[in-house]
């Protein structure tokens, strides 16, 4: 046997574990609407770019049967890549062998490659599509989920790592994608829950569909577990590429900015008719963002999901930004539960990647009533407070409207580490809105009236003029300059300029302890 033949093996085993399932799972693949490990990375990646690694890998199990079973790639393809020119590592789940179950050669090659990505500073993508743990396997596929939840825990906030559902992604399984900074989903074809149907309706009796029950709607809208979804493989895989284009490759370094091609105008004169004077009407805050931002360039996050706050990347001038709205048309903008563990963890995300962080102000306060006290709005709100205040990055506030009590404080107040707090001539930051206030303040006045209600009016309007305004804060350098609406694009630009050389520590320590 000479070279050649070696050579001609070679290239037979290739094909082979390139099969994977063989093409009667190919085509069931493809009939549930899915696409193939590799033609998802083929998507995924730039053109001619991908390098796989370890495809020889075998499982060693020899319980069950498994010691005749094949399983070419031992059922996950790792490599890395080029996404916009720019190196990822990743992994993809391959459903055509044992249903992309997860055992203990599979989890090793998944965290081989985990490594790689921390040892070079690199984003990790991963591709779920698996029925869960190898179960002929036992404990060791166990062992491998822990392998790889541990690393997705240590190397946060090092390098970014994106979750890709494209399929079903069930018990220990989805605990991996929830440590991930970004999941993506496909609308009726990927679903995550920790219990399926079946077991749900032994145990406790409910009947309920995947898709009722962890399908991308329902993480999208309701629980908050994704960041994104899409319709089609190839439309999620494409908003993969695209919030890539956004990121660091690691946290030691800056999102690339890039030369705005086409002249912008940063008087944006239209953003002064966006927001009502009058604080009870509603507006969309992503008008606002439109008028601020490079056009065409907010990428919104978690866009279905907590809609009283918007947030999301965008450039300016060229420039990367996380942005973190209050939305009047929802709630009126207040914060609650949800929107607090949202914009929280978006905001420590910006932060351990050097994204500067510029706050849309609009809020009544946080959200009253009992399932909301009961359920920890303390805690929660709490969190936004944490998150802002140990965030060392650029940290640029615009109050466009509303700034009351607490929530003003939480969000990205002078006083919890703000570099610079910009107000609208329109603001009113004030303890509690004018009619709270003066039915407080001005309460026996009102009460002893000859026309209690015309006396509470004059009282009202007395407050706004007097502590309603944006002056007050401005006289105690609380906030650093009241601006033109129309100018908040040139002030937005003009600061970031200003903080690109920021460089703030804080305490040593370990770690602290966030209220989750």
């Amino acid at each position: 046997m000479d070279m050649y033949d070696k050579m001609e093996e070679l290239y037979e085993r290739k094909r082979e574990i390139e099969l994977g399932g063989g093409d009667d799972r190919i085509d069931k693949q493809h009939e549930r609407g899915k696409l193939t490990a590799r033609e998802r990375i083929d998507l995924l990646l730039d053109e001619g770019t991908f390098v796989e690694l370890n495809p020889f890998i075998e499982h060693r199990c020899t319980d069950f049967g498994l010691q005749n079973m094949k399983a070419p790639g031992e059922g996950v393809v790792t490599g890395y890549g080029k996404i916009h020119g720019r190196p990822v590592y990743l992994f993809a789940q391959d459903f055509t062998v044992f249903g992309g179950a997860l055992g203990e050669m599979h989890a090793h090659k998944i965290a081989s490659v985990m490594d790689l990505a921390a040892k070079n500073g690199t984003p990790f993508i991963g591709l779920n599509d698996s029925g869960g743990a190898r179960i002929q396997e036992g404990v060791v596929s166990l062992d491998g989920y822990g392998q790889i939840f541990y690393r997705n825990s240590i190397y946060s906030g090092v390098i970014p790592q994106i979750s890709v559902i494209l399929g079903p992604c069930a018990g220990g399984a989805v605990y991996s994608p929830a440590i991930t900074d970004f999941v993506f989903m496909v609308e009726q074809t990927s679903q995550m829950f920790i219990t399926g149907p079946k077991v749900i309706e032994t145990v406790t009796g409910e009947k309920i569909s995947s898709e009722d029950l962890g399908g991308a709607k329902v993480h999208s809208t309701k629980s908050g577990n994704a960041h994104f979804m899409g319709e089609t493989e190839s439309q999620v895989l494409e908003q993969v590429r695209a919030l890539i284009a956004l990121l660091p490759q690691n946290n030691k370094e800056k999102p690339a900015r890039i030369e705005v091609q086409e002249q912008e105008n940063d008087d944006r004169p239209d953003i002064a008719e966006v927001v009502p004077v009058d604080a009870t009407k509603p507006y969309d805050v992503r008008k606002v963002i439109e008028q601020v931002v490079d056009r065409n360039t907010f990428l919104e996050v978690q866009a279905f999901f907590a809609r009283n706050i918007v947030i999301g990347f965008a450039r300016i001038k060229g420039e990367v930004v996380g942005l973190v709205c209050n939305q009047p048309k929802i709630m009126a903008g207040g914060l609650d539960i949800d929107s607090s563990d949202k914009a929280s963890r978006f905001i420590r995300f910006c932060d351990a990647f050097n994204i500067p962080i510029i706050t849309f102000e609009d809020v009544t306060g946080f959200f009253p009533g009992i399932k909301q006290e009961h359920g920890g709005i303390i805690r929660h709100g709490a969190k936004i407070l944490y998150a802002y205040s140990e965030a060392t990055v650029p940290k640029i506030t615009v109050i466009t409207r509303k700034a009351y009590g607490g929530a003003y404080v939480a969000l990205n107040s002078k006083s919890i580490g703000a570099d610079l707090v910009f107000a609208w001539p329109n603001a009113e930051i004030a303890v509690m809105g004018p009619q709270g206030a003066a039915n407080i303040i001005f309460a026996r006045e009102i009460e002893q009236s000859d026309d209690p209600e015309a006396t509470r009016q004059t009282k009202i309007d007395e407050y706004r003029t007097k502590f309603a305004n944006p002056y007050v804060a401005a006289s105690r350098g609380m906030v650093d300059d009241v601006i033109d609406p129309r100018d908040t694009r040139i002030k937005c630009i003009q600061a970031l300029e200003m903080l690109r050389t920021k460089h703030e520590e804080r305490p040593w320590k370990k770690h602290g302890n966030i209220p989750l």
